[in-house]
């Protein structure tokens, strides 16, 4: 059982005991009112009437319901708060028939229509991922990953829909999603054999990918998805979300390579792919032969870092995007943020603190960090996964920010590391005292209206 759902067992237990022995404590002494039902007052915020009122977000969910709900839900999870239960049900009742999750269904109680909303993979991806994390919603997880096998494609990856041809950020999504759900993505093979890792590698740039002659320092890189061609061409998005999933994970990464008791630990060096000068095969042969390949996806993993960390660098910590209609670049945000959960999640724990620096210094000049949840919850996690205070930021309380765009959740966490105060996070073998406290006064109290029981019978 994992510790999640053994404090939600112990809870409910502690719960039915302290209800049947309330009238003999309220006789000693007042009990404290608990976090999780202090906490559960009304959100602190007045949302539209038009929107339901278990959905984060203020803005038309039409392209993004269920992205921003599941991004929120997996932030505030990865921060130690308990999410509330409408929250959640609002996510698991946008779950079609057969699995999948489309964008938005702003009628639940009609069937799924593909013509007019079809499933859309990176929705699903994510919607497993936060319903894993929060636990407790098994079926609607196993649903959903047998939806996403079953739309594969032949060459192991996913595009953006079914029959859409494999794109990294898709393929990558659902790599996270099958690894959140306990399944090995190495072994979730297309009818050919080809895994999703076939699928994502084969979008990296090597040393002898076509025209990478003419492109120095790209080696490493992940393309979107091929041109008409067959060409490669870098992109920052793919390449933040391709280094992490080519290490077998998802977007809730374990501060495991860094934070405060991770001190001594050295920050794992960016280690790019080289290539020989003029050759383009990488052995300096001369053959074109395949010289310069990664080993297998951890060194491709390593490679896609470096070249994140080398075009970090280069702009001062962030990405740079250009918006349509508009020929100046702009700080990019939100690929910074997905950079640094890929570089903390290699172990390159300098090269994601010092992005996560520049997102801190200048997060105030992001208009979406105030209450957009998907740009919110994507801070919560670039922070958690450097080892830092998943809610905090430069000083600025992402949490409350959060939990201000949506329902306020069943418990928030107390302590600087993230945990709950009254719901401390274990190692999986033990259960909080506070649980021992609660059952231990219920069975104190029936013990004692069962002494008394007796006193009267003998006076009889």
């Amino acid at each position: 059982m994992s510790p999640r759902r053994r404090r939600a067992t112990v809870l409910a237990a502690a719960t039915v005991l302290c209800a049947s022995a309330a009238p003999v404590a309220s006789a000693t002494a007042p009990a404290a009112p608990s976090r999780a039902v202090a906490a559960s007052g009304p959100a602190q915020h007045a949302k539209p009437s038009d929107l339901p009122d278990g959905l984060y977000g203020d803005a038309d969910p039409q392209y993004d319901g269920v992205w921003r709900q599941s991004m929120a839900l997996l932030a505030l999870d990865g921060a130690g708060a308990v999410p509330a239960k409408k929250a959640v049900d609002w996510l698991t009742g946008q779950q079609c028939a057969d699995g999948s999750f489309t964008a938005y269904r702003a009628d639940t109680a009609k069937k799924c229509d593909p013509d007019t909303a079809p499933s859309d993979v990176n929705a699903t991806t994510l919607a497993v991922q936060a319903l894993a994390a929060i636990g407790g919603r098994g079926e609607e997880v196993r649903e959903g990953v047998e939806w996403l096998v079953s739309v594969q494609n032949k060459d192991g990856g996913w595009g953006s829909a079914d029959g859409e041809p494999s794109d990294a950020n898709s393929t990558s999504l659902a790599i996270g999603a099958l690894h959140a759900a306990g399944k090995n993505p190495a072994k979730t093979t297309a009818p050919g054999g080809e895994s999703p890792y076939d699928a994502l590698l084969s979008l990296q740039l090597t040393c002898s990918s076509k025209g990478i002659e003419d492109a120095p320092g790209q080696q490493g890189a992940f393309a979107y998805r091929p041109d008409k061609k067959g060409k490669l061409t870098p992109n920052n998005d793919a390449t933040a979300a391709a280094s992490l999933a080519a290490l077998g994970q998802g977007v809730l990464v374990d501060p495991q390579h860094a934070g405060p008791k991770d001190k001594g630990a050295k920050s794992k060096p960016v280690t790019p792919l080289k290539c020989a000068t003029g050759t383009g095969d990488g052995d300096g042969d001369g053959d074109g032969d395949s010289g310069g390949v990664p080993g297998g996806r951890e060194e491709a993993a390593g490679a896609g870092a470096a070249y994140l960390a080398s075009v970090l660098k280069k702009n001062g910590g962030h990405f740079t995007t250009v918006m349509p209609g508009d020929d100046k670049e702009q700080p990019d945000y939100a690929n910074t943020a997905d950079a640094v959960i890929a570089l903390a999640a290699g172990g390159h724990r300098d090269e994601a603190k010092s992005s996560l620096t520049w997102l801190a210094d200048n997060l105030d000049k992001w208009d979406k960090s105030k209450n957009d949840p998907a740009a919110l919850g994507s801070l919560m996690l670039a922070s958690r996964a450097t080892g830092g205070d998943p809610a905090k930021l430069g000083g600025t309380d992402l949490l409350a920010r959060l939990t201000d765009t949506g329902p306020r959740p069943a418990q928030l966490p107390d302590a600087d590391d993230g945990s709950s105060k009254s719901e401390k996070k274990d190692d999986g073998g033990t259960i909080p005292v506070w649980a021992f406290v609660l059952v231990g006064l219920a069975v104190g109290a029936g013990f004692g209206i069962l002494l008394s029981g007796r006193r009267k019978r003998q006076q009889l």
